[in-house]
């Protein structure tokens, strides 16, 4: 297939990386030069110097014959612009939009009126919010990921050398008597990702996911040594931007006691016209002074959701000193996130992180359901469907081998019973399977799974 991308930031490079290596033909288009020398080093795609809301530059990225416009750049206005280009000029069959605007409804609902078909707008703060939310009752969970409509769970916790499950082996884990629907799905040790077999032992250090059952969720919390907070009343926000205003209207909604912290005040006075209950503080929210004089001990979650990176790490460091149980960093720098877990911020979100995986998931298509992407792209969560010609369909999971550096997490048959599965459960087609994997191994997963044997449309 051949992919247009217009732009060539974080976002439209992680994209471009994973669908060139699927055998796609990539096309980006970046109006930097410099970024343009660094993309044609990094990337097996064709690089075009230029505005993607130039006529002249987008027919030179070949958009008449493009089967695909990505538009991720920074700006709505270029991507709106690049994808009515796409389809004045190529008809170009499937069109995607990043857009960052909280009037992003408003704009689907202009696109539709005025004949711009879009098949994707992604709006990556929207996202940000609802995977935010989940976490906060949960002091030692790093994030919490839903698939099948929230029949299957999956929880990220830091481990620290106090744990009991510091040291075990899986074979160890498996003896202790977990809930039925339960397993350790990936283990990110630094940079090293590691889908755990029997022998492999938890470090002191690292960070594990377990998929579960809804209904077991909180059986395997207890199980790992967690426990949900009794009660979540008093929040902390910094940062009055579009994703601070959006968490503090959904807390404020469930009766939550929030506190926003913003510098400008003239945009405190736009936040207070547009929350209800949620109090205004005109005040650096990263300052000591600040947070000890608004009893910032009290919080029960600690959220830096400011524009820059460096700030809501230290932001979340000093309010965890202080005795703030959960904190959480808005982190867009997807090369930041490790340094923040190594630091001890286990709850880290990223609207880019949340763009690529809407991206991805839309590209792919068809029988798959979801994309989840960790880290630097370093691996994923991937729902889908087996197709009737599935590979492994009518197979039992002992006799099926699978890629290394893959394991199924989670099976949910069609009427709707959610299952861990052990060796010998059978994958039948129409089963939604939930896989975990090293993103070298996707390809060959995807290609096992669907019935026509390919990755993406």
């Amino acid at each position: 297939m051949r992919i247009l991308i217009a732009g060539g930031g974080e976002v439209a490079t992680l994209i471009a990386r994973r669908l060139s290596r699927e055998g796609n033909e990539i096309t980006i288009v970046e109006e930097n030069a410099d970024r343009c020398a660094l993309l044609e080093e990094q990337l097996d795609a064709k690089i075009v110097n230029g505005s993607a809301v130039g006529v002249k530059t987008m027919r030179a990225a070949g958009v008449g014959s493009a089967d695909m416009i990505i538009a991720a750049t920074t700006l709505d206005h270029v991507n709106l612009l690049a994808c009515m280009i796409a389809q004045a000029e190529g008809n170009v069959r499937v069109k995607v939009a990043r857009m960052r605007t909280h009037e992003v409804d408003h704009w689907r609902r202009v696109c539709a009126d005025t004949g711009l078909r879009i098949d994707l707008i992604i709006h990556p703060e929207g996202e940000t919010i609802r995977r935010i939310l989940p976490v906060l009752r949960f002091p030692g969970v790093s994030d919490i990921v839903e698939f099948a409509g929230g029949k299957v769970k999956l929880f990220g916790m830091a481990v620290d050398r106090g744990s009991w499950t510091a040291g075990k082996s899986m074979e160890e884990l498996d003896r202790a008597g977990p809930p039925k629907n339960s397993l350790i799905a990936m283990i990110f040790r630094g940079q090293q990702v590691i889908i755990p077999r029997g022998p492999d032992t938890i470090q002191p250090g690292d960070v594990i996911y377990v998929v579960t059952t809804a209904q077991e969720l909180e059986q395997d919390l207890t199980f790992m040594g967690l426990r949900a907070s009794e009660s979540l009343r008093n929040v902390f926000i910094v940062g009055g931007k579009q994703i601070g205003i959006g968490v503090a209207q959904e807390l404020e909604a469930q009766g939550k006691s929030v506190r926003l912290f913003e510098t400008d005040a003239a945009r405190c006075e736009k936040i207070s016209q547009l929350t209800r209950d949620t109090l205004v503080i005109h005040g650096d929210g990263t300052d000591e002074g600040t947070l000890r004089e608004e009893n910032v001990e009290r919080a029960d979650a600690f959220l830096a959701l400011t524009g820059h990176d460096e700030d809501n790490i230290i932001a979340c460091l000093l309010a965890r000193r202080l005795g703030a149980r959960k904190v959480v960093a808005l982190v867009n720098k997807l090369n930041y996130l490790p340094m923040a877990h190594l630091l001890g911020i286990a709850t880290t979100v990223s609207p880019r992180a949340a763009a690529v995986d809407g991206i991805l998931q839309f590209v792919r298509k068809g029988r798959v359901q979801s994309v989840t992407t960790f880290r630097q792209e370093e691996a994923e969560a991937i729902e889908l469907i087996a197709g009737p010609g599935a590979r492994y369909a009518g197979k039992r999971l002992r006799d099926v081998r699978m890629p290394r550096g893959s394991i199924v997490g989670a099976i949910v048959k069609p009427t709707g019973e959610a299952i861990v599965p052990r060796g010998n459960a059978l994958i039948e087609p129409g089963d939604r399977v939930i896989f975990f994997a090293v993103e070298s191994a996707v390809p060959e997963l995807e290609a096992a799974f669907l019935a026509d044997g390919r990755g993406v449309r």
